[in-house]
Order: C-alpha cells, then structure tokens, then sequence
C-alpha cells in the first residue's frame, strides 16, 4: 500500500513538473501565430514590414517591376487572400481591373471591403490630380478618385505606416506597445532619410522634366520639380507619332532635358525624343522591388534621388 501511494505520488510530481515546464517554455497559440497580411504592392508590403517586424507574415500580390495597374490574376492569389487576416490595398481604384474579384472569390470574410480586416490605405495619404469635372473615357485611364501614386512621398509613407500601426494595434491588441514602437522607430529614421534626399535634390527644385505615364505627382510636388508634359499624350494611351513630335518641339524651346520613364514602359520613344532633344532618359523605380537591390522603403528613395541627381548633373 505504502508502495502504490508512492508511485502514485512520483507520477502526480512528474506531471506537475511536465505541466510546468510547459508553461515556462510555450507561448499562447494566439501570441504565437504571426498576422497573416496581403498587400496588393510591393510598397504597401514594405510600409507594413516597418511596422509589424517579426509578429507578421506579410506577401505582396504584385511584383515591384510590374504595372500595378494591370496584374494578371491567378489561383494563387487566391490561397494567400482565403489565410490573411489583413489586406491592405492602394486604392482609389488603382487595383480595380484585377483585385475585386479575387477578394470576392476568397471567400474571406474578414478581407472582404468594409470588414475590419480591409485596409485602403489611400486614407492616410495626401491626394493629389483630384478631377473636379466629369470624367470620360476619352480622358484616358483618368482616377476620378485621384493619383493612386502617392506612396511616392516620404510624408505618405508616415502616415500611411501609423495607419497600419492602428490596425495592427486594433486586430492584435497585445502587441500593442510593440507596434507602436516600430512606428515610431520608422519615423525617427524616415525624418533622418527625408532631410539627407531633400539635400541631394535641393540643387535641382525648379527643373522642369517630362514623365512617360503619371506616376510622380507626388514625388514631384515633394522635390520641387516641375512635370511639363508627358509621353502619353493621355493617361494609358500609348504616344502617336503627332504627340511625340510636339513633344520634341516643346522640349527644344523650353530646354527640358529630363525624361523619366517607369520599367515597364517600352523605351524606344523616350529614347527617340531624348536622341532629338539631348535629353535624359531615366528608368525610376516607382516600387519597392523594381530591382533587386531596392529591398525596402528606404532604398527605393536612395535609388530614385541617387538617379535623378546623377541626370541632372549630366544635363547640365
């Protein structure tokens, strides 16, 4: 009897000591699991990594070197979008063409638009190129939204980080203070950033430049550049030979030496236009991702200032 009574006593403390050892050395499956995101761009994706570190798991659907504006859809996205607990989009209608019917297909019911696991990010963001008229087809690809490319200026870049905190913070609210504290290390070193690219770029405010498409209202704006036409003679129209010859026309008499054309663009009229006018051609990255190199946030300002003032300077 004495003998059972104990054994059963070394058995109940082998247990008492597994069960707490356990407890040291495990963490709640909540606290655990990383937040599953999808972002619809690279940059949105880099803007979420800044804040949500290592308690996230964050996929892009498109790709940095890719027109976001038109993004084959595939069954694959569709796997990632049915596991996310948060999607955070471009918006104002820049994904339109590809992203709706993958979120409807989901079958998520936390991303779907208006639940709280969707986020359009073009909230926090200074928006410019609003139209104040009606607007038509034969405008072009015209956002009667406004220029969805407003990631493309530090100051978006903040605000569009702390609305991500926010939410971070709102659907996993143990992890608060964590992401309050990427957010705010972000800023310190954005403020940092924004002061050495606009030193770079100070010699340069006023320089008129022609863009191919309209992706850099914001970036522009920013820098103190002035976009005087573009390639397209209308948004998402490929240039006519007329166009293209106003163009050149235009750019000889005002002395416009710059053109700055996306990757995804065919260059053989930038570089037609340039060979005519001496001007510059330069490839800017409007995403994270556009090269290999460009890996974050940050570095797709240090590609973009590094080839502007490198232009400029040869332009001269």
């Amino acid at each position: 009897m004495i003998q059972q009574i104990s054994r059963f006593h070394l058995v109940f403390l082998i247990l008492v000591v597994a069960v707490t050892l356990s407890l040291l050395f495990s963490t709640p499956a909540q606290a655990a699991a990383k937040l599953k995101i999808v972002t619809a761009t690279t940059d949105m994706a880099a803007l979420a990594e800044e804040v949500g570190g290592d308690h996230i798991e964050v996929e892009s659907i498109a790709r940095g070197y890719q027109d976001p504006h038109y993004v084959e859809a595939k069954p694959s996205f569709l796997l990632k979008l049915r596991k996310a607990d948060l999607l955070i989009v471009v918006g104002l209608q820049l994904e339109i063409g590809w992203l709706p019917p993958l979120i409807t297909q989901s079958g998520n019911p936390r991303i779907q638009v208006g639940a709280p696991g969707y986020l359009d990010a073009s909230q926090f963001a200074e928006i410019l190129e609003i139209p104040t008229g009606t607007v038509t087809r034969a405008m072009g690809d015209v956002h009667p939204l406004g220029n969805p490319h407003y990631w493309l200026e530090p100051e978006n870049g903040r605000r569009i980080a702390r609305g991500i905190q926010q939410k971070l913070a709102e659907i996993r609210p143990e992890d608060k203070v964590f992401f309050e504290q990427r957010f705010q290390s972000f800023s310190r070193r954005l403020t940092v950033a924004e002061k050495n690219w606009d030193d770079q770029m100070k010699p340069f405010r006023g320089r008129n430049v022609i863009t191919y498409h309209r992706s850099w209202p914001n970036f522009t704006k920013r820098f103190g550049l002035n976009v005087v036409n573009y390639v397209e003679p209308r948004p998402g129209i490929p240039p006519s030979p007329g166009h293209t010859l106003d163009l050149i026309g235009m750019m000889r008499r005002e002395n416009v030496k710059v053109i700055l054309v996306e990757p995804y663009f065919d260059l053989k009229t930038p570089k037609s236009i340039a060979s005519q006018t001496g001007a510059q051609v330069v490839v800017l990255l409007p995403s994270v991702g556009g090269e290999k190199e460009v890996t974050d946030y940050f570095k797709l300002f240090d590609y973009d200032v590094a080839l502007l003032t490198k232009a400029f300077k040869a332009a001269q």
